[in-house]
């Protein structure tokens, strides 16, 4: 499913699973996503949001998260149905735009083309929208 996402783009995942286990989900949701996002690509965020990435945007996304008890991050913890479409959507925006890889950005639309999708609310809020990371090329 990843062979063709970057090594970034590996870690938004790797991150993700980190953040779900942190918070006792038991699978990766879309707002897991976006934390592991901003733990790799805080920077390409900054300037973009009307708050500082990293610290501000987790306390708008813990309350949204099912949480329950913290489990190791060694544990395999399985893609939500939103966010395996995420992914689909990272991977098909790639393809649009003629990519031979996946990465961050793509990851970042896949997100933001799902309006009712909680973690899109919460960065659309702040004033990203999906034609940011479009007019993006990929690093």
């Amino acid at each position: 499913m990843f062979e063709r996402f970057t090594e970034g783009a590996r870690r938004v995942v790797f991150y993700a699973r980190y953040e779900a286990s942190q918070y006792g989900s038991r699978s990766i949701e879309p707002e897991h996503l976006l934390l592991g996002l901003m733990r790799e690509r805080a920077s390409f965020l900054k300037g973009r949001l009307s708050l500082d990435p990293v610290t501000n945007l987790r306390l708008e996304i813990e309350p949204i998260l099912k949480t329950g008890p913290r489990f190791t991050a060694s544990v395999e913890v399985p893609l939500s149905e939103q966010a395996t479409c995420v992914l689909d959507r990272a991977r098909a925006e790639a393809d649009r735009l003629s990519h031979l890889h996946v990465g961050t950005e793509h990851i970042l639309f896949g997100i933001l083309e799902d309006e009712e999708c909680p973690a899109s609310r919460v960065i659309r809020a702040h004033g990203l929208t999906v034609i940011v990371p479009r007019e993006e090329r990929p690093v």
